[in-house]
């Protein structure tokens, strides 16, 4: 009897540990069974470029840049994109930590200003580094956006600066992130944002206890978050489903690289982010 009831004291705990939001929830019905472009609409991959791909369609948009963003825009798609904070706290729109996969160059983003940022070119085109206020100025609430927070031990000064940004904007956004904190700073301080955890299967790649705890939502009592972005490879995970199931929790895929991907995946997740192909719908 000791042992059953440690079983089920045990799933109880769990049980709290992964719950999202359930009250006083904002209206997230607005991002339901949308598909937002991965870093804009872009089509630097060089195998879509050599097939002549219809996701190519022409020209240079490189990810995360005003060009590719813009293209989402004309075409009608909600859009997914990142956010950091420059050395001197301007909010950019860009994904990586270090600059040498996109830029070419060495170092970290944070370490340099906006301004000597704006001396490098994005993927050899003459896009540069965009600001968060002018791709909001770009969007305009033409489309729905899910802004992801790219938290490296800044997660007060970043959530606190791009909210203040945020706060002038009248177009449909949420915000996403993988670091719990950033989630927090919402939850203490602008609980009517809806705002969605990020996770995979870290375990596959970073196999220690806190990324097992990532990996399973356990921080998700910390977060309290109104949906779960989780990387749509590792759909059958326990605790997303369960969120998504059991506590009718908003599920989005990421990141989904193909038609057939698409349908494979569309009876377990609510909304996609997509990449590398126009989504048929």
């Amino acid at each position: 009897m000791k042992i059953i009831a440690i079983i089920l004291v045990l799933l109880l705990l769990y049980l709290l540990a992964i719950m999202p939001r359930l009250c006083n929830r904002p209206d997230y019905k607005p991002f339901y069974g949308r598909m937002y472009a991965h870093r804009g609409l872009h089509n630097m991959n060089p195998s879509l470029r050599e097939a002549n791909s219809p996701y190519c369609n022409g020209g240079n948009y490189p990810e995360n840049s005003y060009a590719a963003i813009k293209r989402a825009v004309e075409q009608g798609f909600g859009i997914e994109f990142d956010v950091h904070l420059t050395k001197d706290g301007i909010p950019v729109v860009f994904h990586d930590d270090t600059l040498l996969r996109i830029c070419g160059v060495d170092g970290n983003l944070k370490d340099y200003t906006f301004e000597e940022l704006q001396q490098f070119r994005l993927l050899g085109t003459e896009e540069r580094i965009p600001a968060f206020t002018d791709i909001l100025k770009l969007v305009d609430g033409k489309v729905p956006l899910v802004i992801e927070y790219k938290v490296e031990k800044n997660a007060n000064s970043l959530c606190s600066t791009c909210d203040k940004i945020l706060s002038d904007y009248k177009g449909l956004y949420c915000i996403e992130s993988f670091h719990p904190l950033a989630l927090l700073w919402y939850r203490r301080n602008r609980p009517d944002i809806v705002r969605g955890q990020l996770s995979e299967n870290f375990m596959k790649t970073t196999p220690n206890v806190l990324f097992f705890f990532l990996a399973h939502l356990i921080f998700n009592f910390i977060a309290s978050p109104d949906f779960i972005a989780y990387n749509c490879k590792h759909y059958t995970e326990l605790s997303r489903t369960l969120c998504r199931k059991l506590y009718r929790c908003l599920s989005i895929a990421w990141t989904v690289r193909s038609q057939d991907e698409l349908e494979q995946i569309a009876p377990h997740f609510d909304s996609f982010i997509f990449e590398d192909f126009i989504p048929k719908v």
